[in-house]
């Protein structure tokens, strides 16, 4: 089979139908040559002829392998540590120290929705380390960031902490490198345990329930709603609402914003950025 295969416009229909019901992804009609780009090595490997016969086997009783395979190769996973920068001012500036006044006795309790590679929770726990370096006894009840994706694959290497120069070049500043890695070894760098630590990853599809997960203080849900419809973002966001503490803050991307949730969360400026709290 060549490298691309023949996609007609019912398969294409198909195929986007599969892929919204399984993980809430929409695909736009002109995102064919995304489909067939990461499709295609899979599409090899089953030895299928047409998409349509791929969406036959993905809705097999059984076909979870497969299906894992396909979100995985599907999914976006474009990070940066310490992504727009202020929504990590914000964590250090403000949030940190108003949950230690207030919930000293509590352990902190923060969710990296869709965290990719792992660059986003553990660049908040670099922020954590550092807020409690310079501020002794804080936070003295115990942290914990829950890290969640969909994608199998992105979280085998977040668990890792292990990244070569190219992606820690991507946001990590050189003091923080050499603060928070160890050199592993062919041009990878290792993240140390005191930052490894405080971190658990866990397999989710934002489309199920997240009640199994606790109570947070603290949502980062960045540069994921803009994958999915209106009424799924307002659904993923309404089931966020019931993980957050009372007071509890949710973080979106910077080209994200809530609108009709004015019921259950106030926005709040911040100058620069905007964070939600719940209400």
């Amino acid at each position: 089979m060549s490298q691309s295969f023949r996609i007609t416009p019912d398969d294409f229909r198909q195929f986007s139908a599969f892929l919204e019901q399984s993980c809430g992804i929409l695909l736009a009609e002109q995102k064919q040559y995304l489909v067939q780009s990461r499709l295609s090595k899979i599409m090899r490997e089953q030895n299928c002829e047409s998409l349509s016969e791929l969406v036959q086997r993905l809705r097999r009783p059984g076909g979870n392998t497969l299906k894992e395979s396909v979100i995985n190769a599907m999914t976006t996973n474009e990070t940066l540590w310490f992504r727009d920068t202020h929504p990590y001012e914000i964590l250090a500036k403000r949030l940190l120290p108003e949950i230690n006044a207030e919930r000293r006795y509590q352990k902190l309790r923060i969710w990296s929705a869709a965290c990719s590679t792992g660059q986003e929770p553990y660049s908040i726990s670099m922020v954590i380390e550092e807020f409690k370096r310079t501020n002794p006894g804080a936070l003295s009840s115990g942290e914990e960031i829950l890290a969640t994706d969909i994608s199998t694959n992105v979280l085998e290497q977040a668990q890792r902490g292990e990244y070569e120069m190219l992606a820690l070049g991507r946001g990590l500043s050189q003091e923080r490198l050499k603060k928070y890695f160890v050199a592993s070894g062919q041009g990878c760098w290792q993240i140390r345990p005191e930052i490894k630590s405080r971190v658990r990853f866990q397999s989710l599809n934002l489309l199920g329930q997240y009640s199994a997960l606790g109570q947070f203080d603290i949502i980062f849900c960045r540069n994921v709603l803009i994958y999915f419809s209106s009424d799924v973002k307002q659904e993923i966001l309404r089931k966020m609402r019931r993980q957050l503490r009372p007071g509890g803050y949710l973080l979106l991307g910077a080209s994200e914003s809530l609108s009709g949730l004015s019921d259950i969360y106030k926005m709040i400026h911040c100058r620069p950025g905007i964070i939600y709290q719940a209400i």
